[in-house]
């Protein structure tokens, strides 16, 4: 089965929007002993900017932040809620604190490995939150800073059919406590409609 093109650093330097919104129908790949895992981007969250209340970045340049103020088309990986990683791209010019966080996929490729780790939850919902996509993947902070672009990477996004807008959904981003407004309410969440999610291939795991 021929490989769908990866995604270019061109990609990633855009307007974080519209990288969040065009990421949905894309496909997320990780490698592990060249065996291929991930699925296809179904929910997505645009953060930019030090004057985006919702973002790390309003807090400056930081050890945490400082892969968001990089170039475009790296993985910025954080710790969260004390149990939970979760993978974000970095997005815009370098210098411009900008990241898409990955929300959801559906599965595709490596689904055994996947159940061997999720399994102990309902199939839909293995993959349904950012938690779950980094322990379905095996991504930890190891990976903060990964070059999504580099012909060597481990983690990276193919092209796939893209999703038409009428199968789109936006709305406020999830988890905000204490964030005022316009940030709390802006519609920088983007999800395909339940009932227009892609057909899963359900292909098993596949050396690359």
């Amino acid at each position: 089965m021929p490989k769908n093109p990866r995604l270019s650093r061109t990609f990633f330097n855009r307007n974080t929007t519209q990288v969040a919104r065009d990421l949905l129908g894309m496909r997320l790949i990780k490698l592990e002993d060249g065996v291929r895992i991930g699925g296809i981007i179904t929910e997505s969250e645009a953060y930019r900017g030090e004057e985006d209340q919702g973002c790390h970045a309003k807090a400056g340049r930081t050890p945490r932040t400082q892969v968001m103020f990089g170039p475009p088309g790296y993985a910025y990986v954080y710790f969260t809620y004390g149990n939970h990683w979760m993978l974000n791209f970095v997005c815009q010019e370098e210098g411009y604190p900008a990241a898409v966080l990955i929300r959801a996929i559906l599965p595709t490729e490596g689904v055994e490995i996947i159940a061997s780790r999720r399994g102990s939850q309902p199939r839909k919902q293995w993959t349904d939150g950012p938690g779950k996509i980094c322990q379905a993947l095996a991504i930890d902070g190891s990976y903060y800073g990964h070059d999504l672009c580099a012909p060597e990477a481990q983690i990276f996004v193919e092209k796939s059919d893209p999703i038409p807008d009428q199968s789109v959904t936006t709305g406020p981003r999830v988890g905000f406590n204490n964030v005022p407004e316009p940030w709390l309410s802006m519609p920088w969440r983007f999800r395909v409609r339940s009932d227009d999610l892609p057909q899963s291939t359900q292909r098993t795991q596949r050396r690359t």
